[in-house]
């Protein structure tokens, strides 16, 4: 008998197409506990794009599928997307298969409630079946598991499939060893679940490992969670036995710590760090999961200097592995930042790799090094998986940024006077110096102070406890711009007039400062405020998770696009419970120049035509590619000359804020009065809108501090354009809505003619009169705040609750204080 609907299937909504049809005939052929709706957080699986416009921080919808079919807790096998029945059955297909390719399912369907319509991605076909007919779980994990693994190995017969625009490969998602399959990802009280691209990563490393791949590359953007991935790939093979003895390689100590003591803390009872100076022969093969740096040599040569290591000494710690492990100790070796080492034969950990060749060896890396020189790929293979930046920012998961781009008087050339001497009281040489000579063949201490200024008044503007990182072209330029922020910072420095000192406000942090590095864990901890400012040169660029960045300055220059992506990096963590939502970059080296290259975010491909001017890496335990090269005359160069302060004159000419797509096409650049303008009608819209707002606010400053939230400092850009003596409420309406501005003075003196108060006593008329002297003195802000009344000429009044009783008491002074500022704020 047929089943009677309260209302017509064509009046369903979708919710109710779901309820009634598609989800019972799902329960018919799968068990309900391997089902996952809208509503479970598996299924919104991205959070939604951040979005930066406007005074609140926002999210775009994050992406859902209506139901996800699971094989087990770690493994989709297919994902429905549900319409209502005014479309057809393959009505959303292409979305479905979108989010297919991204939850990497093997099968996708559509239904509108009269049937399903599958796309099925291992043999690229589509077919419509009746509701009765849809497949069972052991059925859709046989096809999938019958897949001839040859054809989706070989880059030219993937399929290709257009997402968003564009054409994509996609490889269609192996089905790897039961035992893998079946080995569920570690989860605990201190573990969140896999994000599904953390997921993917795994299962496809998971599944290259069932296939006998023993090299394997693996691309995430910095702050996705390489190193948790990681982990989750090395419990699943331990778990399954597929692994037993697993070498973690990294490139700094602080790394290595910051991974045992984090993802890797579930282990933390088979994990042992490698010291060969200390170690017990006899103990050492106790362990499963061994952690260790590319290098193993400590010498006074490998401290604060920027040294590559001679092939002897190459040897030297390759004998050390030998000394202690047989070649086949190691099963799974992982590099970790493998882009650090370079994929060069003869760099150190290739010397490792090649030692324990019979070992799977995983490469990690966020900006794979692609050259005809240096190649991951060429070590490693094609990537198994790869999520970009660009992906995370789209998905929500990464911080979408903004840059300022600083430009000053002397970027483009400055040229000594006449017989002009350093410090030192040596003539400097005559010719042009310009961006690339700065703090390279040339200090200027006023550029030092100009920058530092600059990076002050952007805190000061916003919020003074964001990290920042100021990127330096040495270790000792580094120290500079740690005074030079010192300096201009003293009020956060000291706590009170007592000159008891807080917490470091402004610390360097370099390869060979040891009490900067011991300061890092503080830095880049996200309950710890201070320090606020980190100078650096290299030490920060890479590995270090900064998750509370706000600020990054680029004030050195940078010509590789492998560092620029590490160092935006350093500002991509997403903390938006926190109150970290997006970055703000400041360029004053014109280095975001860069994200007009193709190689930004681009496909990972080799540069044939790549001629390299190889240099020290510095990739050991000390400097880490800080390097002191303002020394002297190392290598060849001139003794650097110091340009004492107040011998050049540097101003700034321009701030221009440009918003870039996570492309790195530039969608919009103006100068920040453009910006402010902007920002303003996007808050307010019109004219009346904003007087509204303006006069229904209690308190003035509420406005004030939503646009400094914006990255807006009224008093800043006031002062640039000489209108000091123009109220906020004026500037506003004159930046954004072209009205002319009048001064404080000249609205004080229209509401003293207007003799609007005769209803107040002698004394209380003579207390608003000061108040409009003092408004026209300091602005609106002051004379809102009772402390006003404690200042001359009030005190002659008695304490300030004496002179509210002049009005009848406080509500009346407050009132009156209303009528005063509606008086002063009338649009005649």
């Amino acid at each position: 008998m047929a089943t009677s609907y309260i209302l017509p299937k064509s009046e369903m909504t979708e919710e109710d197409i779901k309820l009634q049809f598609i989800t019972p005939a799902l329960s018919a052929k799968w068990d309900t506990k391997k089902i996952t709706m809208e509503t479970a957080p598996v299924n919104n699986f991205t959070d939604g794009k951040v979005l930066i416009k406007g005074n609140v921080p926002s999210r775009d919808k994050g992406k859902r599928c209506d139901y996800v079919l699971w094989y087990n807790k770690g493994t989709p096998l297919a994902i429905v997307e549900a319409k209502d029945n005014n479309h057809s059955t393959s009505f959303g297909m292409q979305q479905a298969i979108s989010y297919g390719i991204m939850m990497n399912v093997p099968f996708v369907y559509t239904s509108n409630g009269d049937s399903f319509f599958e796309h099925d991605f291992t043999t690229g076909l589509e077919k419509e079946f009746p509701l009765s007919e849809f497949p069972t779980a052991d059925e859709l994990y046989a096809r999938w598991k019958g897949v001839d693994a040859t054809k989706i190995l070989e880059v030219e017969n993937r399929e290709r499939y257009v997402m968003d625009g564009e054409s994509k490969a996609y490889d269609i998602p192996l089905c790897f060893e039961e035992n893998l399959l079946n080995t569920p990802f570690y989860s605990g009280s201190n573990c969140y679940p896999p994000r599904y691209y953390q997921r993917n990563a795994v299962n496809r490393t998971l599944a290259a490992i069932s296939q006998q791949q023993t090299r394997i590359l693996i691309v995430m953007a910095t702050g996705t969670g390489k190193t948790y991935t990681a982990f989750q790939i090395v419990w699943r093979l331990l778990e399954s036995g597929a692994k037993k003895k697993v070498l973690y390689l990294a490139d700094r100590n602080n790394l290595v710590d910051q991974t045992i003591n984090g993802d890797f803390k579930p282990l933390e009872k088979v994990i042992h760090k490698i010291n060969f100076q200390k170690e017990d022969k006899s103990k050492i093969s106790a362990y499963q999961v061994y952690f260790a740096l590319y290098q193993q040599l400590d010498s006074a040569k490998h401290q604060g200097e920027e040294v590559e290591e001679t092939e002897a000494e190459i040897e030297a710690e390759i004998a050390k592995y030998k000394e202690f492990f047989k070649p086949d100790f190691f099963d799974l070796i992982i590099v970790d930042e493998c882009h650090r080492g370079s994929a060069k034969a003869d760099s150190r950990w290739r010397k490792i790799l090649d030692y324990f060749s019979s070992a799977t060896q995983i490469g990690m890396t966020a900006t794979p090094k692609e050259t005809k020189y240096v190649s991951n790929i060429d070590y490693f293979g094609e990537p198994v998986y790869s999520y970009s930046l660009k992906q995370g920012i789209e998905d929500g998961f990464l911080a979408p940024f903004k840059v300022i781009h600083v430009r000053t008087s002397i970027d483009d050339g400055w040229r000594p006077k006449l017989g002009q001497k350093d410090i030192n009281g040596v003539e400097i040489e005559d010719r042009e110096y310009n961006l690339s000579d700065y703090d390279y063949n040339i200090v200027i201490q006023d550029r030092i102070d100009e920058v530092a200024q600059e990076i002050t008044k952007f805190l000061k503007e916003t919020d003074r406890m964001s990290k920042t990182i100021v990127f330096c072209p040495t270790e000792d330029a580094a120290e500079r711009m740690r005074v030079a922020l010192n300096n201009l910072n003293t009020d956060m420095i000291l706590k009170d007039n007592q000159g008891n000192v807080k917490e470091q406000y402004v610390v360097r942090i370099t390869g060979s400062d040891k009490y900067g590095k011991e300061k890092l864990d503080y830095f880049i901890s996200v309950s710890q405020p201070y320090p606020v400012i980190a100078t650096t040169s290299k030490l920060l660029s890479t590995g270090s998770d900064c998750k509370m960045v706000k600020l990054i300055v680029l004030d050195e220059l940078i010509n590789s696009m492998t560092e620029f992506k590490q160092i935006i990096g350093r500002g991509t963590r997403l903390r938006y419970d926190e109150g970290k939502t997006h970055f703000t970059i400041m360029d004053f080296r014109r280095v975001s120049r860069l994200f007009a290259d193709p190689e930004w975010d681009g496909e990972i491909e080799q540069d044939d035509d790549y001629n390299p001017n190889p240099q020290p890496e510095g990739e050991y335990e000390g400097d880490f590619g800080d390097g002191s090269d303002d020394k002297g005359s190392q290598n060849g160069r001139k003794e650097i000359q110091f340009v004492g302060k107040g011998s050049v004159t540097i101003q700034v000419l321009q701030r221009v804020v440009s918003i870039y797509d996570t492309d790195g096409k530039l969608l919009k650049q103006e100068s920040i009065e453009d910006y402010t303008k902007e920002s303003i009608l996007g808050t307010y819209q019109t004219l009346e809108n904003f007087i509204q707002t303006w006069n229904e606010e209690q308190k003035k400053e509420v406005i004030r501090n939503i646009l400094k939230e914006r990255g807006i400092d009224l008093e800043l850009i006031k002062k640039d354009q000489n209108m000091m003596d123009v109220d906020d409420f004026d500037f506003i309406c004159h930046i954004a809505f072209d009205q002319k501005p009048l001064t404080r003075r000249e609205r004080a003196e229209k509401v003293k003619k207007r003799d609007l108060f005769g209803k107040y006593g002698e004394a209380a008329k003579e207390v608003i009169n000061a108040l409009l002297d003092k408004y026209a003195q300091l602005g609106i802000y002051d004379i809102e705040s009772t402390e006003i009344l404690k200042q001359s000429p009030f005190t002659k009044f008695g304490k300030p609750s004496r002179i509210a009783a002049l009005f009848g008491g406080n509500d009346k002074y407050r009132t009156a204080l209303r009528e005063l500022e509606n008086e002063l704020y009338k649009i005649a």
